[in-house]
């Protein structure tokens, strides 16, 4: 079971990488910050990258499940992906994908952390294949694939804009693939329309 400390190292370290990036936060800053002691921390990790690992786990893990109840509570309509990362976009605190952000830093292919955030790629757009498929579309795994390159477009246009309108626009062409795509079921709603959208 988590000890408090470890819930403490992984909530400073969550919070520090994503605004500050994981290079730039050493182990000092994240005792500081957790107000873990040094022995404390090297005794529920092994390193600072096996806390990185830690923290992508389970960021992954909350971050997924709050992608499917968002979805799920528009009606699993696949286009209300767009709708629920709209809501993310344009914050002062938006630092993007930490799982883009990772991988960008952490460049060798065959670290483990990289290979975290390819893990988390393949699940996202395993849950995007599940979403279109169910809603009928016979290609879901290539259409898939394309809506994970427009929602990781998405989400690098929005850090650079510091707007929600990247996920609009990313929404219009999803929209698009998906009328010209073929279906095995009608539709279960129509236009694809935006239920629940708060906009």
């Amino acid at each position: 079971m988590p000890t408090r400390a470890r819930e403490r190292l992984v909530q400073a370290a969550e919070d520090l990488f994503y605004a500050e990036g994981i290079r730039a936060v050493g182990v000092e800053r994240l005792l500081e910050r957790s107000g873990v002691g040094r022995a404390s921390f090297y005794r529920h990790f092994a390193s600072k990258d096996d806390l990185v690992s830690a923290v992508l786990r389970e960021r992954d893990e909350k971050w997924r499940r709050a992608l499917a109840e968002n979805v799920a509570s528009r009606g699993d309509d696949p286009l209300a992906l767009f709708d629920a990362l709209e809501a993310d976009f344009g914050g002062d605190d938006y630092r993007g994908c930490s799982f883009i952000n990772a991988m960008a830093e952490i460049a060798d292919t065959d670290h483990a952390v990289y290979r975290l955030a390819e893990d988390h790629k393949r699940a996202v757009t395993g849950y995007v294949g599940e979403l279109l498929a169910k809603a009928g579309y016979t290609e879901h795994a290539e259409l898939a694939a394309q809506f994970v390159l427009l929602l990781d477009g998405a989400i690098v246009t929005a850090l650079r804009l510091r707007s929600p309108e990247p996920a609009r626009r990313a929404r219009a062409i999803a929209e698009t693939l998906l009328n010209a795509a073929s279906r095995t079921a009608p539709p279960s709603i129509e236009g694809g329309g935006r239920e629940g959208d708060p906009g």
